[in-house]
C-alpha cells in the first residue's frame, strides 16, 4: 500500500505545485526531481550509482534529442521576428479574403498549424489570435478559435518532437506510433475545421457553405497528414497538412467569387524573402527523409540560417539571436531535463510498473477509454504535449502490456490526449490572452474553451476504446 502511494507521489507533487500552487514549470519539475531521487533511493532501494548514471544519461538524451530541436525551432521563428518578415506573412494572410469563415480557417487552422508544425511553444496560438484581432474579430473569439485550432496539430508539432519523444520513452516503433496517432485523430481533422467555419459565421444561410468548406479543408488535411505520417514520419504531417490547407482555402475563396480580396502591397521578391525560412526548412526535411537523416535540429538550423541570410540578417547577428533564444528557453531546458530524469528514475525504480499494475487492476477493460485523459492532464499541467509524453508515455505502454493491447495504441492515446488538453492548457491561454490584451480574463477564456475540450476528450476516449 505504501509503495503505491510513494509511486504516486512524484506525479501528485507535480500536479499540486504546478497546477494548484501555480509554480513555474522549471521550479516545479526540479522539486519533483529531488523528491523522486529521494523516493528511488530510500523507498524503492535503487542503488545510488544507478541513479547517478541514469541522471547523466537522461540529461544527455534530453539535450540531444529534445532540447536541440526546441532551440532551433524557436530560433527559426526569432529570425522572422528580427528581420520583420513575419509582418509580411501576416499582411499577406489578412489580404486574401474578407469572408470571415475563410479568414478564421486560413489564419488559425492553416497558418497556425504551420507555426505549430515549425516552431510550436505558443507561437501558433499568439500570432493567429493577434492577426484576427487586427481584422476586427472580438479578442475573446480570436483566442477561443486559436485555442481550438491549435489542438490536433500539437502531436505532430515542432517537427514531430512529441512523437519522437514518445518513441524514445516507450520503445514503440515510430511508424506504428504515427499510424496509430493519425487513426485516432482523423475525425478531429474534419470536425475542427467545420467547427471553426461555423463559429466564424453563425448565419443560418452560411451553414451549408461552412460545412462544405470545413469538410473540404479537413479532407485535404487528413490526406496530407495520413500519407506523410504513415510513409514519411512525424516531422512533416502538421507542416504539409497546413500548407495543403492554405492552398485549398485560397482556391476556395477565389472559386466562390464572394470573398473580396485586398490588393497586396508586397513585391514577389519581398514575399519570397518572407517565406524563405519556412520554405527552406520544408525543403531540407523532405530532402533528408529518403536518407533516413533524423538530425532534425541541424535541418532546422540550416533552413533558419540560410533563410536569415536571404532576409538580410548578418551572420554575427544570427549567432547573437541563437544565444538569445537559448536564454529565452532556459526555463524549458530545466523543465525538460528534470522531467526526462523523473521519467527514467520512475522506470528503473519500479514505480512505473507498480502504477501500471494498479491502474490496470482498478480500471479493468475500460482503461482504454480513460487513457487519453492521462495525456490531457499531462498537457494541462505542463502546457506541452512533449512533456506529457515524457511523463506518462512509459505508464501507458506498461498498462498496454498488462492488458495485452498493442503498446503503440495506448502510447498514441497519450499523445492524442494531449491535443484535447492543449485547448485548455493554462500556459496556452495565458499566451493567447497576452497577445490579445486580455490579461486577467484567463478564467473567462478557460470557461469558454472547456466544453470543446470536454467533448473532444469524450469522442477521443470512445475512439481509443473501440479501436
Amino acid at each position: 500500500m505504501f509503495e503505491i502511494l510513494f509511486a504516486l507521489l512524484p506525479m501528485a507533487i507535480l500536479i499540486i505545485v504546478m497546477g494548484i500552487c501555480k509554480w513555474p514549470g522549471d521550479k516545479s519539475s526540479l522539486l519533483t526531481l529531488v523528491i523522486t531521487i529521494t523516493l528511488a533511493t530510500f523507498a524503492f532501494g535503487t542503488p545510488v550509482q544507478e541513479i547517478g548514471s541514469t541522471l547523466i544519461n537522461s540529461t544527455v538524451r534530453a539535450c540531444i534529442t529534445i532540447l536541440s530541436v526546441i532551440w532551433m525551432a524557436v530560433f527559426s521563428y526569432n529570425i522572422l521576428l528580427d528581420s520583420g518578415k513575419i509582418e509580411v506573412l501576416k499582411d499577406q494572410l489578412a489580404a486574401i479574403s474578407t469572408d470571415k469563415s475563410v479568414q478564421v480557417l486560413l489564419i488559425t487552422w492553416g497558418f497556425g498549424g504551420l507555426l505549430e508544425g515549425m516552431a510550436g511553444y505558443g507561437t501558433s496560438v499568439a500570432i493567429p489570435a493577434a492577426i484576427l484581432v487586427t481584422l476586427g474579430f472580438r479578442p475573446l473569439f480570436a483566442v477561443l478559435v486559436s485555442l481550438i485550432a491549435n489542438s490536433e496539430p500539437t502531436t505532430f508539432g515542432a517537427v514531430g518532437i512529441a512523437e519522437t519523444v514518445l518513441m524514445e520513452e516507450t520503445g514503440c516503433p515510430l511508424p506504428e506510433l504515427c499510424t496509430a496517432t493519425i487513426r485516432q485523430l482523423y475525425p478531429f481533422i474534419f470536425l475542427i475545421p467545420i467547427t471553426l467555419a461555423i463559429l466564424a459565421d453563425r448565419c443560418r444561410q452560411a451553414l451549408l457553405k461552412n460545412i462544405l468548406l470545413g469538410t473540404l479543408v479537413g479532407g485535404v488535411s487528413f490526406l496530407a497528414q495520413y500519407v506523410t505520417a504513415v510513409y514519411l514520419g512525424p516531422e512533416m504531417p502538421a507542416i504539409l497538412g497546413s500548407v495543403c490547407s492554405i492552398i485549398v482555402i485560397i482556391a476556395w475563396s477565389k472559386w466562390i467569387g464572394k470573398s473580396n480580396t485586398i490588393a497586396t502591397k508586397y513585391s514577389s521578391r519581398q514575399i519570397y524573402k518572407a517565406w524563405s525560412v519556412y520554405g527552406l526548412i520544408i525543403f531540407f526535411i523532405l530532402l533528408a527523409i529518403p536518407f533516413n537523416f533524423r538530425a532534425t535540429s541541424l535541418l532546422l538550423f540550416a533552413g533558419a540560417f540560410i533563410g536569415g541570410q536571404i532576409q538580410g540578417i548578418t551572420t554575427s547577428r544570427q549567432f547573437i539571436l541563437l544565444g538569445q533564444t537559448f536564454v529565452q528557453i532556459r526555463s524549458t531546458i530545466i523543465m525538460v531535463i528534470a522531467l526526462v530524469c523523473i521519467s527514467a528514475l520512475m522506470e528503473i525504480s519500479g514505480m512505473v510498473q507498480l502504477l501500471a499494475d494498479t491502474l490496470t487492476f482498478l480500471s479493468g477493460k475500460y482503461y482504454a477509454f480513460w487513457s487519453p485523459l492521462v495525456g490531457e492532464i499531462g498537457t494541462f499541467i505542463t502546457g506541452s504535449g512533449t512533456s506529457a509524453n515524457i511523463l506518462f508515455g512509459k505508464l501507458q505502454a506498461g498498462i498496454a502490456a498488462n492488458m495485452n493491447i498493442d503498446p503503440s495504441w495506448l502510447a498514441a492515446a497519450n499523445t492524442t490526449g494531449t491535443t484535447a488538453g492543449k485547448i485548455i492548457s493554462p500556459q496556452s491561454i495565458a499566451i493567447a490572452a497576452s497577445a490579445c490584451q486580455l490579461q486577467g480574463q484567463e478564467g473567462k477564456i478557460l470557461k469558454q474553451a472547456f466544453p470543446y475540450a470536454f467533448v473532444y476528450g469524450i469522442i477521443l476516449g470512445i475512439i481509443v476504446f473501440i479501436g
